[in-house]
């Protein structure tokens, strides 16, 4: 469940990555169909706080709204990586795993995550600048710096600012759906998915850089997903040769054409088993992949499960059992 969100902020708060937390779970979108979260955001360190860009916060000092939180967020601040935290802070983070609640941090807040315990045998992300000395001072930690975000059994860390929007995403769209997720991110005018050439533990998600020259070949591979499609293809549309394109599009989104299609057809795969009732078979066509044999193949390999179990969890009870007896392939 993904309902009672609260931020925990300390002295010294990065405004803008406390800004990314607020904007995905602290703003009403109820007239969109979109869930309203019950936010907070309390301080950890008294009533008045200092943020790294030089003006003054002021947040409820009183911690025990993280006892009933389902997630808890902490943003990065300065010298997070060279400072003590509250005990109390710390105790409240452990017992709120303990009892099965989320706890997230972005960029730096993971040293706060790792001081209480709770990166100890867990893989976790860390920004690039970062990784060596989380890594020196918490060597229980599997710390992991080519990732963007890591989501290990409720401990989630994330490797920098936009990589906490990636990972705030990746909770609401493993909690209320692929629909609910890419609905935020319209508003937020980022994408739903990034990959930028790093793998990511539970999902791998689709690159969205700015393309200066394989752009215009994107969209064109967004309205044709059910295309068998070579990179000679693509080349000839892009007016450049085999070669060329590759390398353009490697660097203009991070990742090669194949993943990238591959990315795009497993999204379609999975908005289509959240918000239709057409079969596996189908789907696997609409997607692209021709059948549900290669649906499920590659469906498991990005998601972790199978689209039968996917839809499932994620479509509820609307379309359980809207196709039984129409011949659909079960996982």
């Amino acid at each position: 469940m993904l309902q009672n969100v609260v931020a925990v902020v300390l002295d010294g708060v990065h405004p803008f990555e406390l800004g990314v937390v607020c904007e995905v779970f602290g703003l009403d979108r109820g007239d969109e169909g979109l869930p309203v979260y019950d936010f907070a955001v309390v301080s950890a360190e008294g009533r008045e706080l200092s943020t790294h860009a030089g003006f003054g916060l002021v947040a409820d000092p009183d911690l025990s709204r993280l006892e009933q939180a389902d997630l808890i967020a902490v943003p990065a601040g300065d010298s997070y990586a060279v400072r003590d935290f509250p005990p109390e802070l710390l105790a409240a983070l452990r017992a709120a795993v303990d009892r099965g609640a989320t706890v997230l941090s972005v960029c730096a807040g993971v040293f706060v995550l790792a001081a209480a315990g709770l990166l100890d045998g867990r893989r976790c992300a860390a920004h690039w600048r970062h990784t060596e000395e989380l890594a020196r001072r918490y060597p229980r930690a599997q710390v992991e710096g080519d990732v963007l975000y890591v989501d290990d059994t409720g401990v989630v860390t994330s490797a920098g600012t936009a990589a906490g929007i990636d990972a705030c995403l990746h909770l609401v769209r493993k909690e209320q759906g692929t629909a609910v997720a890419n609905g935020i991110a319209r508003r937020m005018v980022v994408p739903p998915h990034r990959e930028g050439g790093q793998a990511q533990y539970v999902d791998r998600p689709l690159p969205r850089a700015k393309t200066d020259t394989v752009g215009q070949v994107l969209s064109w591979m967004e309205r044709h997903l059910d295309r068998e499609v070579t990179i000679e293809d693509l080349a000839a549309r892009a007016h450049m040769s085999p070669r060329t394109f590759a390398r353009r599009f490697q660097q203009e989104t991070g990742t090669t054409p194949y993943r990238w299609l591959l990315g795009q057809r497993v999204l379609l795969a999975r908005e289509l088993l959240e918000g239709t009732d057409e079969t596996i078979d189908a789907i696997s066509v609409r997607a692209g992949f021709g059948n549900a044999a290669t649906l499920r193949h590659h469906f498991a390999r990005w998601t972790g499960t199978t689209p039968h179990a996917y839809r499932r969890a994620f479509a509820g009870s609307r379309f359980a059992g809207s196709t039984q007896g129409r011949g659909e392939l079960r996982d």
